[in-house]
């Protein structure tokens, strides 16, 4: 274990002259850019529309949460029956529900209705980056760049949500309130079906099994490591989603509402940086540390948004806790190979989606209400929050994140072996 972590690890250049690995990069990047732009086009949208940041919170809530609890049953159904087999369906489904809600939304329909249309709009969304991440798996499982790979995504995901917002806002404020949520609709159904497309490096469905031995489909959930990250996601959820009404309260109160993608995409820029940092790194640390020593940075960092009052301090500050959420979200998803078996790990990714996915949720619908009833950043008050109840957990069953060896057939249910009991 000691060379593990003392060996230099393999760059970013290594890692993309993978065989084959361009083959689903260039779709997944595609595919997953509208990820980054839904929620924040539900709030811009439905305030223009109903003139309330607490009911477009509400309405992005809902898709939010069920995103997350649709997420990990659409990965489990990759895992068992193929990638290509959930997307198909899938993104027809998400096109059409968007273009409902942005329809819904323009006419002035009751909240229900929006309700009605946010549910299928969240329980479709696509989840590329953990079949993305999954198809690393296949082809680096075992080796050093598995890790690189790791925080190659991370650093993906977060240049997603540099240019997301970005484009959601420039669209919505300088083009039309509705054009967010339809580039929105447009971009999923063109990467979503270019990415279904590139078959061969899409992981083997267990379904199929290897003709030799019945394979245990035992739930990643079933995993205690699993269960403290999705707290852990859950947490960095809030923040995603206190930052994303929060800034947009407080740049239409100062009349000012363009700097809403600036600001955003300076915290998304930070995270992304941060990433890049943290991949090119040989970490010397073990992975369980380094997510509480960076989860203790997040929440310190997060601290402060409260208190900012000017663009400039609170652009220093939106940069500072991008910085600290990407150690955090690369160790979670590293943590992710040494807890869970191959033939769980698309379901394992979409449990840590939908976990960030339920913790926006839960913060936009806070932080609108927040920012409705009290003053302008009181919605800063969600990440500070958040952060610091999920960091409690984690430093109470941190040892929970540290695979046992007796336990390792249990939690991934590979092949004829027969599960035994560990708690």
């Amino acid at each position: 274990m000691a060379s593990t972590v003392t060996e230099p690890r393999p760059g970013y250049g290594q890692l993309l002259r993978t065989p084959r690995a361009w083959t689903f990069l260039l779709p997944g990047f595609a595919a997953r850019q509208p990820f980054a732009m839904l929620t924040i086009s539900i709030v811009l949208l439905v305030q223009h529309t109903t003139g309330s940041y607490g009911v477009a919170g509400a309405v992005s809530a809902v898709t939010g949460v069920s995103m997350a609890v649709f997420a990990p049953f659409g990965g489990k159904l990759a895992d068992r029956f193929g990638q290509r087999a959930v997307l198909l369906p899938g993104v027809l489904v998400h096109t059409a529900s968007v273009i409902a809600l942005t329809v819904l939304a323009l006419s002035d329909a009751p909240l229900w209705a929006l309700f009605a249309a946010a549910v299928p709009a969240g329980a479709s969304t696509p989840q590329i980056g953990p079949m993305v991440r999954a198809r690393w798996g296949v082809k680096l499982q075992g080796t050093p760049l598995a890790q690189t790979a790791a925080a190659f995504e991370s650093v993906t995901d977060e240049l997603t949500f540099v240019l997301g917002p970005l484009v959601a806002t420039a669209l919505c404020t300088g083009v039309d309130p509705a054009a967010g949520l339809l580039t929105e609709a447009g971009l999923t159904l063109f990467g979503g079906l270019l990415f279904a497309a590139q078959k061969s490096t899409q992981p083997k469905p267990a379904a199929l099994g290897d003709g030799h031995a019945r394979v245990e489909h035992v739930s990643a959930l079933r995993v205690p490591g699993v269960r403290v990250l999705i707290v852990a996601f859950l947490g960095i959820g809030t923040v995603f989603g206190g930052m994303q009404v929060s800034l947009a309260a407080f740049t239409e109160s100062i009349g000012q509402p363009g700097l809403n993608g600036v600001l955003y995409g300076t915290f998304a820029a930070g995270n992304m940086l941060s990433g890049v940092a943290c991949g090119a790194i040989a970490w010397k640390i073990a992975p369980q540390r380094r997510l509480v020593l960076g989860y203790a940075s997040l929440t310190l960092m997060a601290s402060g948004l409260w208190a900012a009052h000017s663009v400039l301090l609170l652009a220093g500050l939106g940069l500072l806790v991008g910085v600290c959420i990407a150690p955090a979200l690369i160790t979670g998803y590293t943590l992710v190979d040494s807890l869970v078996a191959p033939t769980a790990r698309t379901e394992a990714f979409t449990w840590l989606t939908g976990a960030v996915a339920l913790g926006q949720a839960a913060a936009v619908t806070v932080a609108g209400q927040l920012e409705d009833r009290f003053w302008d950043g009181a919605g800063f008050l969600v990440p500070l929050g958040g952060t610091a109840l999920a960091l409690t957990v984690i430093l109470s069953l941190r040892s929970r994140l540290t695979p046992k060896s007796s336990g390792r057939t249990v939690a991934r249910g590979v092949g004829h072996r027969v599960p035994v009991t560990v708690d």
